[in-house]
């Protein structure tokens, strides 16, 4: 029997502190050779593309594959969204597929977990940090939510070029982190927090890095091709440096790919990945002045992770459906 499960069914057990523990878990496999993460395999049908990521975790038992699509004329044409995703579980035993879940939550979540479990590695440890997130869309809300798993916040604020988008945001976000959230006015009012958020869409760097403070941390997560950026090379130069994945970092990243390219930063200047911080490889943050950076690229082993957390809450909650294929 193969269980099938629906964005609210996944949504009704998934929890950001269970998946940060679970995320966590993947990257020390990563780390220790436990896991198997071949690269995302991309197909361009003639209106669209294909992706897919499959990930095997040994020690999590934890094997499954991620496809998504993104098609840019879903909303219009078929009423669809431009990016749909399904995650299929397998038993690692028999290689039965045992789930079919939707993907497109689990991805929110996973993504918020690893920059959460990144700022428990990154951020300075003292309570009542203040939050700025450039961006007021899904994955901004999981990274605030993350955030909040990982360190004590005292405020947050939010930027965004849609007023709209922003008073949404803290109206949502707000209530459900029991946390106050303010507009910012300008970029550079977000340079007096301390752990900073980029989750936007923009091609092109959203802030002047010269104007960061000492000791704060970013998670990077909006850009993810070699020519866009977020993060402009004053803040990579200034960072300690440390992304998900060292090959999918110099792949797919500009942050880290542009500066690189145009001579002004070394290879070298990658620090580490999240799993050589985890199991103690090499040290995270090592005082309160130097400032961090993690760039999030999206891994299958988080997908692998997540959703084999799913299907076991789902099965003790007894929800979903199952069928014979």
């Amino acid at each position: 029997m193969t269980l099938i499960l629906n964005r609210s069914e996944v949504a009704s057990v998934l929890t950001m502190k269970d998946c940060m523990a679970a995320v966590e878990q993947a990257f020390r496999e990563l780390a220790e050779g436990t896991a198997i993460l071949p690269l995302r395999t991309a197909i361009t049908p003639p209106n669209g593309l294909s992706l897919y990521m499959p990930a095997y975790l040994k020690q999590m038992g934890a094997l499954a594959c991620k496809v998504v699509t993104i098609y840019k004329s879903n909303p219009a044409k078929h009423h669809l969204p431009t990016t749909i995703g399904k995650v299929l579980l397998q038993d690692p035993e028999t290689g039965n597929v045992i789930c079919i879940m939707d993907g497109g939550y689990l991805t929110a979540v996973r993504t918020g977990a690893a920059s959460g479990v990144a700022t428990l590695y990154l951020a300075r440890k003292q309570e009542g940090q203040v939050a700025g997130i450039f961006g007021a869309g899904v994955q901004a809300k999981m990274q605030l939510w993350a955030l909040t798993e990982a360190r004590k916040l005292s405020k947050a604020l939010v930027y965004d070029i849609s007023n709209e988008a922003v008073k949404k945001f803290i109206a949502e976000m707000g209530p459900k982190l029991n946390l106050e959230i303010v507009p910012a006015a300008s970029a550079d009012e977000m340079m007096n927090t301390d752990i900073l958020i980029a989750a936007t869409s923009s091609a092109n760097p959203i802030f002047d890095g010269n104007k960061v403070r000492e000791g704060s941390h970013i998670n990077g997560i909006g850009s993810h091709t070699p020519n866009a950026r977020e993060l402009d090379t004053a803040i990579v130069k200034r960072s300690k440096f440390v992304g998900d994945s060292y090959e999918a970092c110099f792949k797919e990243a500009g942050d880290i790919i542009i500066p690189v390219n145009a001579g002004e930063i070394p290879k070298e200047h990658f620090y580490a990945e999240l799993g050589e911080l985890i199991t103690g490889k090499k040290a995270g943050r090592e005082n309160d002045t130097e400032i961090t950076l993690f760039k999030s690229n999206g891994l299958a082993i988080q997908d692998a992770a997540t959703a084999k957390l799913v299907y076991e809450k789902a099965l003790a909650a007894g929800i979903g459906l199952k069928v014979e294929i």
